[in-house]
């Protein structure tokens, strides 16, 4: 089974692995939603949509249809 950012917890971080481009919009692309780059899950909305990110520095906030298709690997961070 695939991670996706979808089923990040708040706070934690992970690599953007994979997704379809042709699903995902243009500009979360042109934010640095790219492959190599990393996520943080900084909030969930009151109902659980949308969610807001921090992509490289750059804050967004994205719907959970569109999280589900962006995978991910969890960045293990109780190493540093």
């Amino acid at each position: 089974m695939q991670t996706t950012i979808h089923s990040l917890k708040k706070g934690q971080k992970a690599t953007i692995l994979d997704f379809d481009i042709d699903l995902i919009p243009l500009k979360l692309l042109e934010m640095g939603c790219l492959p190599g780059n990393d996520v943080e899950l900084l909030q969930v909305a009151p109902f659980g949509d949308p969610l807001y990110l921090d992509i490289n520095g750059s804050h967004l906030a994205i719907r959970i249809e569109t999280a589900k298709l962006i995978e991910v690997e969890l960045i293990n961070t109780s190493e540093k």
